[in-house]
C-alpha cells in the first residue's frame, strides 16, 4: 500500500537491548479531511528518513502488520519506502499544446467576425 502527504513529524531513532532500532514519523495526509498517519521504520530502514525534514512532500509504500501481545491487539504501519513528491507536473497526466498563433502580413487585417 502506498500514502502520499506531508512529513509533519520525524523521530530519533530508538534502539533497544536486544538491538532492534526503529524510527517513526507522522505524514498528514492532503483530502478534505486530512489525518496525521504515523509509520515506523525498521533496522536498517531507519536511514530513509535522514535525508527529509517537516513538510517535505513524500509517498510512503508501507505494510500493514497486526500482532497479539497479553490479549490485546496492535497494528504499525511499516514503511519500507519513502520518496520524495515532485510538485508541478504529474506524470500521468499529458502536456496540453498551445493554440496556434494566427499571423498576419503587413498588408492584411485580422477578421475578427465570428461568422
Amino acid at each position: 500500500m502506498d500514502l502520499t502527504g506531508r512529513v509533519k513529524l520525524i523521530m530519533d531513532t530508538q534502539t533497544f537491548d536486544s538491538g532492534f532500532q526503529k524510527r517513526e514519523f507522522v505524514v498528514t495526509t492532503e483530502e478534505q479531511y486530512p489525518q496525521d498517519v504515523k509509520f515506523e521504520c525498521i533496522q536498517e530502514r531507519t536511514a530513509l528518513l535522514d535525508s527529509y525534514k517537516a513538510g517535505d512532500h513524500v509517498k510512503v509504500a508501507f505494510n500493514i502488520r497486526g500482532n497479539e501481545y497479553q490479549g490485546r491487539y496492535y497494528v504499525n504501519l511499516q514503511a519500507w519506502k519513502v520518496d520524495a513528491v515532485t510538485t508541478g507536473s504529474s506524470a500521468n497526466v499529458p502536456p496540453v499544446p498551445e493554440p496556434p498563433v494566427q499571423e498576419f502580413s503587413s498588408n492584411e487585417e485580422a477578421d475578427d467576425l465570428p461568422f
